[in-house]
């Protein structure tokens, strides 16, 4: 007999993260609320950090799986609400124990054509919010003295660079370089903290960074034509990094692209032809 494949969830063990707190940012769609509701069903209490409306549904959503949630509307560039978020946390849940640093975002853009504020609000975004996140709870996690943070930036950070996005490019790099920089004074702590790297995978965030229509038959055929995952493909790595199977592994990159790293890209360049 011929045994379906097993779900991502089914890796792990019931109850795996029990007696757990969990905070993911962009947590309401995309990567960040798949990520959310796995650690829910491996029994973590759960706090959400994003958009109001997108965070309320999904703790809805979790709060339904029997879990206790906690939706904090927060811009992770603005350090005083980063600030309430962690003082949230803990005064909701007693401590967090991992802390999924998933808020990001870029545009498709010709390098001459992005303009000052433009770059500095990418940059703002990515690798100054990641610093702010990683600065208000690392702290804490170290006087707890265990405790994991995942910071999730893409395949652009490597040699090959990002040339239809170089301000995320370049802030996700700089992402990387603070994850292993700070891997060694957190591991005296018994804090870890690594990086996770998706290839592209289907997102409604994807298609809008290509301004296609999620919904469209366009973007369905460019799945079909390229090696993009789901969310659904990605989110495993970030829990076993929070697992007790990643305790010997600190200021580590793990990429998860199904192998589009060694190939050439042609999608990629039917892209710059059009910018």
């Amino acid at each position: 007999m011929t045994r379906r494949p097993a779900g991502p969830l089914e890796l792990f063990a019931p109850g795996l993260f029990a007696g757990t707190t969990a905070l993911v940012t962009g947590g309401g769609r995309g990567l960040g609320k798949v990520v959310a509701v796995g650690f829910a069903r491996l029994g973590a209490n759960v706090v959400l950090a994003g958009i109001e409306d997108e965070i309320e549904q999904a703790a809805s959503e979790i709060e339904d799986l029997g879990v206790d949630c906690l939706a904090v509307k927060t811009n992770i560039r603005e350090v005083a609400e980063v600030d309430a978020l962690r003082d949230a946390a803990i005064a909701r849940f007693g401590a967090v124990d991992f802390v999924i640093n998933n808020a990001g975002g870029q545009f498709i853009a010709n390098p001459t054509k992005i303009s000052d504020r433009a770059w500095r609000s990418v940059v703002d975004l990515n690798l100054n919010g990641t610093w702010n996140m990683c600065s208000r709870f690392m702290t804490h996690l170290a006087e707890r003295g265990s405790g994991a943070i995942v910071n999730v930036v893409h395949t652009g950070v490597f040699e090959r660079g990002a040339p239809t996005f170089v301000h995320s490019g370049a802030a996700r790099a700089g992402v990387l370089n603070l994850t292993r920089s700070l891997a060694p004074y957190l591991e005296m702590k018994n804090v870890r903290i690594n990086a996770v790297a998706p290839g592209g995978f289907a997102s409604g965030g994807m298609a809008n960074a290509y301004n296609i229509d999620p919904e469209s038959e366009e973007f369905k055929q460019w799945i079909g034509r390229t090696r993009l995952g789901l969310p659904e493909h990605i989110a495993p790595t970030i829990w076993f990094l929070c697992s007790p199977g990643g305790t010997w592994i600190n200021g580590a990159v793990i990429v998860a692209d199904a192998a589009t790293m060694q190939l050439n890209q042609p999608l990629m360049d039917q892209m710059l032809d059009t910018l």
